[in-house]
């Protein structure tokens, strides 16, 4: 049985989804009822495999909320991951994924050294980030919609905002190795960080966001935007191709802009309908076939019952690893999203 430990985009959207789901005493709470919260399964879902194999797995609602990092709830944050971990191993979950801030949270506040949650001894080997078919996922995305908005990649300029991330890093081993790009360009906060990976990619030019945006072709966003930061989409480039790689998707709300084409990015669309009702109220356009590439991750490990924490730590992900979830993601029905808005 798979597992994916998620969470909501806000408050107000978490208090929306709790009277919908049948949970009124969650439904008119605040922000400190939701800090105090325990994890709560939600959601039993049922997948058929393009092969005809079925699985089944739960969807573990983590009670956690963006608003908690941005009010320095830090504790109540990294408690809502682990309780959540725990939770999904006490019901006898075989592998994991952890979605959205999830994984985020459980690197950036080293939450491996939490190792005992009350009386259930974590093992790390049932959870993945899904950030290795994540990152597979956005790669083919930049390939196959560059085609469709008329981008040709051989003379293309690709700008990796986030690109020192572990799905930013990824994605740019792929495009030096893998894709025919003309150039690639590094963007992020820690300068240090930047330099290993020019030096370990043997190319790419550090630049700030301000530079390095009107110069793209192609924006791979797998980073939040710097707080102040206010992008003149005028001076962006006509066409470019904007992969929206964050959570929750807001770009396209955003970018009014003719020429720039706006891509969900590490979505995926199944060949059959999954029997589940959790993607709803994410929003996504159709729900019963589309879901977060990292999620899809912790499906397809199920399928192939390779129990083992497949994406783990920061900058672990290989193009052999990349190759590995790309092919049994094909295998099992999965494409990427390739709808674009403009």
């Amino acid at each position: 049985m798979f597992g994916l430990i998620g969470h909501l985009t806000s408050l107000e959207h978490a208090q929306s989804v709790a009277r919908e789901l049948g949970y009124p005493e969650y439904a008119d709470q605040g922000l400190d009822f939701w800090c105090s919260a325990p994890p709560q399964i939600v959601d039993t879902i049922k997948v058929t495999s393009a092969t005809g194999q079925q699985i089944e797995g739960r969807y573990v609602e983590s009670c956690f909320l963006p608003e908690m990092l941005a009010t320095r709830r830090i504790k109540a944050a990294t408690r809502k991951i682990i309780n959540a971990m725990a939770h999904a191993q006490k019901n006898g979950i075989n592998i994991t994924a952890l979605g959205g801030f999830s994984s985020i949270i459980f690197e950036n506040f080293n939450l491996n050294q939490i190792q005992q949650v009350r009386n259930i001894k974590l093992e790390f080997d049932r959870f993945t980030t899904g950030n290795t078919h994540t990152a597979y996922i956005i790669c083919r995305q930049v390939e196959q919609a560059s085609q469709q908005v008329g981008i040709n990649l051989s003379k293309a300029t690709v700008a990796v905002c986030g690109a020192t991330g572990d799905i930013g890093s990824a994605v740019c081993r792929w495009l030096n190795s893998r894709a025919d790009v003309a150039d690639l360009l590094l963007v992020a906060r820690n300068p240090d960080r930047l330099q290993l990976l020019q030096e370990e990619l043997g190319r790419g030019k550090i630049l700030p966001l301000e530079e390095a945006l009107p110069q793209a072709d192609i924006v791979v966003w797998v980073a939040s935007m710097p707080k102040g930061v206010e992008i003149d989409y005028q001076k962006l480039k006509q066409p470019c191709l904007m992969i929206d790689g964050g959570y929750p998707k807001n770009m396209a709300k955003q970018i009014q802009q003719p020429g720039v084409h706006i891509l969900n990015g590490g979505i995926v669309e199944h060949s059959l309908d999954i029997d589940w009702k959790i993607m709803s109220i994410v929003n996504m356009d159709v729900p019963a076939r589309q879901l977060f590439a990292c999620f899809a991750e912790s499906m397809l490990l199920e399928f192939e019952k390779l129990y083992t924490n497949f994406s783990w730590g920061r900058n672990q992900i290989t193009l052999e690893k990349m190759d590995l979830i790309g092919q049994v993601s094909v295998k099992h029905g999965f494409r990427p999203l390739l709808t674009v808005g403009s």
